[in-house]
């Protein structure tokens, strides 16, 4: 089936796809000069404080603004049409197949080579060990069938910098097709990742431009792609959760442009069925991790969009990861969720779409009006809100729990025990002051991993590979086989009959996983 993607004839199409963006944007503008105005404000802004940096960018709005004033409307529309038409060639990504059939030959044992451990006997074992520790759960069959039948919009968590290339492998791997994807400029700085973006269909996502002409122009490119059954990923949730926390908030934006890429599908009268298939990634050790969870701590990541510098931009820490990784089958877990269409509506095997009763329902009536079908931003706003909370419940009820989420929410509430009525930031500063007995450690993951089983049994959660049949002595183990020698401070500290609580920050941010359960601590409780 990847063969077949419309993907694998992007390139051939790119100039046109631009050029429809371009034409899209520029009708649509309702006052050039109220967002010519807005993007030079916003850029001028933005480009004096970082001198030197985008120079000519930083010429061309101040030019802008000296000259908006007197164009008519006419040619305001031209700079509309020419600044797009820059945002668009930019943003635009691209796709070689001989990358893509390197990738998918070679990567698999790169990677694995890469993840294994330091041992030189078991690096050659794990050869091809990608294939089990990056395990793949869900409906496959039904979303293999709906790619042939319509265009699929991926949306998952977000985690890692790492996200998008596993995620990339694991639909491979089920005979599903090669996505496109948004990714953050920054990301382009790490050479192992920018090599496979820039040749695997990611498009380049500038975080730091907010003015609403390169975002019209970013959702107008997502929209003509999936229209024309480009298959695509999302990260609803925009970025990285600093805290660990399965997303239970999405950014709406692109995820918007799934009913508007139907709606012109069927005013050409070809109707191009959109299919969301929520997703959840789940690792047992996170790449960046500790800076995460310190930028959540700080409340930074409110209003820093982007961490510059991070475990992603250092390959070092990227094959310790891996070689982490791959000591553990299942480390790594992608789930898919049901699919539905953007209208929230389950959708079967052969497409249809049905409602909660199970009666078939067409799409094509949720954006008709007197026969046509037409664009109405609030209703298809409310649309997309509704569609946000479906998908946010998927990822809770998708959520995999492993063995480092478990022993990290025991450990946990044992922190939480020694120091009550503690708020957050106080109980953090009690590392290596707690000592947890062997078997009341394991009691405590023994009767959480009862819990979790509980909840699993009635569709709440999942549990991972080797942890629903496993011991708590062993789920133990896998925990702190995973964290020794990755993480720079010992998450839990072997001592002499149990263990000290080390890094008070990681055990919070692996703990968080089993927030949107219920299982265990959020931390917008306002205290511990």
């Amino acid at each position: 089936m990847a063969e077949a993607a419309p993907i694998f004839h992007f390139n051939d199409e790119r100039s046109f796809i631009v050029e429809e963006v371009v034409a899209r944007v520029t009708h649509a503008a309702p006052d050039p000069l109220l967002l010519l105005n807005d993007a030079a404000w916003c850029e001028i802004r933005r480009l004096e404080a970082r001198p030197g940096g985008e120079r000519a960018e930083y010429e061309r709005f101040r030019d802008l603004a000296r000259t908006l004033g007197k164009l008519s409307d006419t040619e305001r529309r031209r700079k509309v049409e020419e600044v797009s038409r820059r945002y668009a060639q930019d943003i635009a990504g691209n796709f070689d197949p001989r990358v893509y059939a390197v990738s998918t030959r070679v990567l698999p044992g790169a990677l694995s080579l890469l993840l294994s451990p330091k041992d030189l006997g078991l690096g050659l074992r794990a050869l091809g060990r990608l294939q089990d520790y990056v395990v793949t759960q869900g409906p496959i069959e039904r979303i293999r069938s709906l790619a042939r039948r319509g265009t699929v919009v991926f949306v998952p968590t977000h985690l890692s910098n790492l996200d998008s290339v596993v995620f990339g492998f694991a639909l491979d791997r089920e005979g599903l097709p090669p996505a496109t994807y948004g990714a953050g400029k920054n990301l382009f700085t790490n050479p192992f990742l920018s090599f496979f973006m820039q040749n695997l269909g990611a498009y380049r996502v500038d975080r730091r431009i907010k003015h609403g002409l390169y975002k019209e122009v970013l959702k107008t490119y997502s929209a003509v792609l999936i229209e024309r059954g480009y298959h695509s990923l999302f990260f609803p949730g925009g970025t990285r959760s600093r805290s660990g926390i399965v997303e239970e908030r999405l950014k709406l934006g692109l995820m918007g442009t799934g009913v508007e890429a139907f709606v012109h599908s069927l005013r050409r009268g070809h109707p191009q069925r959109v299919f969301f298939v929520p997703a959840t990634i789940n690792y047992m050790l996170t790449l960046e991790a500790s800076t995460l969870i310190a930028d959540f701590l700080a409340e930074v990541g409110r209003n820093r969009y982007i961490i510059e510098d991070d475990e992603s931009t250092r390959l070092e820490r990227v094959a310790t990861l891996v070689r982490k990784l791959a000591m553990t089958t299942g480390s790594v877990v992608i789930r898919y969720g049901e699919p539905m269409d953007p209208f929230t509506n389950r959708v079967l095997d052969d497409g249809r779409s049905v409602d909660a009763r199970g009666r078939t329902v067409d799409p094509a009536t949720y954006v008709t009006r007197d026969g046509q079908a037409v664009i109405d931003e609030a209703r298809d706003a409310q649309y997309t809100r509704e569609l946000g909370e479906a998908i946010c419940a998927s990822f809770a009820k998708e959520t995999v729990l492993l063995a480092s989420h478990l022993v990290a929410g025991a450990a946990f509430a044992k922190l939480r025990e020694s120091f009550p009525g503690e708020d957050l930031f106080k109980l953090l500063r009690h590392r290596d002051e707690v000592f947890v007995p062997s078997d009341e450690l394991e009691r405590r993951v023994a009767d959480l991993t009862d819990r979790a089983r509980a909840l699993e049994d009635r569709g709440g959660i999942v549990l991972g590979p080797g942890v629903r049949g496993a011991s708590a002595q062993a789920i133990i183990g896998a925990a702190s086989r995973a964290w020794a020698g990755y993480h720079t401070n010992a998450v839990l500290r072997e001592t002499h009959g149990g263990v000290v609580l080390g890094d008070t920050n990681l055990l919070l941010y692996y703990q968080n996983r089993l927030a949107v359960s219920g299982l265990g601590f959020h931390p917008s409780a306002r205290r511990a």
